[in-house]
């Protein structure tokens, strides 16, 4: 008997809160209901924590430093003005949930929650669970935006979204356009372009920001500055939040030391044949979608869910955490994107 079947037939569970999602923000919000003695659950679909980071290309490096890694109460370990990669980061959460000895159920998908008599009731594989509170910490990055024009590539060209791309030795031999100007594609382009002719499409500009001024990193004078903690409803952060940066990476530098070809917004695809803004067209072997993720429903959620009112809210608008990576700013509110790409 499964253990959703054991489940099945057993009273229902009540908690004091539910995390849905075992990433960072789902156990840094652990970490501090277990210092306040609540009686909590985390519980994620994923058959490990930090599951997204699994799905992330080999090569990836974080563009923030250690120091400014860790998540509240446990310091990422190794050289602190280094930069991890994707799989520190993935031993790292683990380390991280072990340590805390957190309460995590994991191959956990939500079906639906809906809120009665000033409850949630959540539906998890068939089991009911009760909380008085719930916090969605499923994040952005769950459903990848593939533009509609992808449908008109030949079926024989390679494309993939950068959530399915690991290393240059999958992508056919060939040119490969990398479409998205964001920080993912200039990186996936950086390293294409040491076994392939790149070709690379941005459709808007994006302001490029060096990884280290005078010896320190970017990250050291965002918080010297006191920006790391600027509140999104603040002026600053309305002007801000809307705005993506290129950390360590430039136009410039991807075309001159990389080669890489720069193109402006790709516009149509015909069989081989891509089409940009300015008139001009190119035959491709493959394609990279660079393009991000859509918006989630709420809070990355992919559940039904209704609620009239209540103690819900997703981790990205939580108030009350008040530690560097998760409290409501700027820099932690876009944490999952500070907190991954490099």
């Amino acid at each position: 008997m499964s253990r959703a079947e054991a489940r099945a037939g057993s009273a229902s569970r009540n908690f004091d809160v539910v995390v849905i999602g075992a990433g960072q923000a789902g156990l840094a919000i652990g970490y501090f209901l277990a210092r306040q003695g609540r009686r909590f659950l985390i519980i994620d679909a994923a058959s490990s924590v930090g599951s997204a980071w699994r799905g992330r290309w080999d090569s990836l490096r974080l563009f923030t430093p250690r120091r400014y890694d860790s998540l509240p109460g446990l310091a990422f370990p190794g050289d602190s003005d280094g930069y991890p990669t994707r799989d520190e980061a993935v031993a790292y959460l683990e380390l991280y949930a072990k340590t805390f000895d957190l309460p995590i159920e994991l191959n956990s998908v939500v079906r639906k929650l809906a809120a009665e008599n000033g409850k949630y009731f959540l539906e998890v594989d068939g089991e009911r669970i009760t909380a008085d509170q719930v916090v969605v910490a499923t994040g952005p990055f769950q459903t990848p935006n593939v533009p509609t024009i992808a449908g008109d590539l030949a079926p024989g060209v390679f494309q993939a979204h950068s959530t399915d791309y690991r290393r240059p030795d999958d992508v056919p031999k060939g040119r490969i356009l990398v479409v998205g100007g964001g920080n993912t594609g200039f990186q996936i382009a950086k390293e294409l372009s040491k076994t392939h002719e790149v070709q690379l499409a941005i459709g808007s500009r994006q302001t490029p920001l060096p990884q280290r001024i005078l010896g320190r990193d970017l990250f050291w004078w965002l918080k010297k500055a006191g920006l790391l903690r600027t509140r999104v409803d603040s002026r600053i952060g309305r002007r801000a939040q809307h705005r993506d940066t290129l950390i360590g990476s430039s136009p410039r530098e991807l075309k001159r030391r990389y080669g890489v070809e720069l193109k402006p917004r790709l516009v149509g695809m015909d069989e081989r044949t891509a089409r940009f803004a300015d008139g001009t067209e190119s035959e491709v072997g493959g394609v990279i979608w660079a393009t991000g993720y859509r918006a989630p429903i709420i809070g990355g959620s992919t559940f039904q869910f209704s609620t009239p009112t209540g103690a819900f809210a997703t981790s990205a608008g939580l108030r009350r955490f008040r530690t560097s990576t998760f409290s409501a700013s700027r820099g932690s509110t876009r944490v999952a994107r500070r907190y991954s790409a490099g």
